[in-house]
């Protein structure tokens, strides 16, 4: 039996001659060369794709650990100053949050407690953490543990 091969379009025509002398048609699809690229191809966007929220990810979970030492380190200057006066607690807490490259949303001090809030920026991600510092408390008051020993 002889083959004989003809393309026509996205098939590959197979005319097999038998033995006889008769003539019969056989259809196959064409080979896959140049998938394998379409395959390289969609792997590559797809790991692109990966990596980028892998990247948004990170930005995302370094600027709440920045905004979260820039809101303790904040509210301890803050809390060092809160005698002295809101303002100038503030203002002490707003300083030491832009030396670590956060900005203060909110400041308040009650007493020598001060509560402040700080914003950090990494990219397009932001976080804001709060954050309390003041003395520690006076055994016996609710909230403060007991010291035993």
């Amino acid at each position: 039996m002889k083959e004989a091969a003809v393309r026509c379009g996205w098939l590959v025509r197979r005319i097999c001659t038998g033995a006889d002398g008769s003539r019969r048609a056989r259809v196959r699809p064409r080979d896959d060369r140049g998938s394998a690229t379409v395959w390289v191809v969609g792997l590559i966007g797809a790991l692109c794709l990966l990596l980028a929220g892998l990247l948004l990810m990170a930005q995302a979970m370094l600027a709440r650990h920045r905004a979260g030492a820039a809101a303790d380190l904040a509210a301890l200057a803050a809390a060092d100053h809160a005698l002295r006066g809101q303002e100038f607690a503030c203002a002490g807490a707003s300083r030491v949050a832009r030396a670590q490259g956060a900005e203060v949303e909110r400041c308040a001090t009650r007493g020598e407690i001060a509560d402040v809030t700080v914003r950090a920026r990494e990219g397009p991600m932001s976080a804001a953490v709060r954050s309390r510092a003041g003395p520690p408390g006076v055994p016996g008051t609710p909230g403060t543990p007991e010291v035993v020993g």
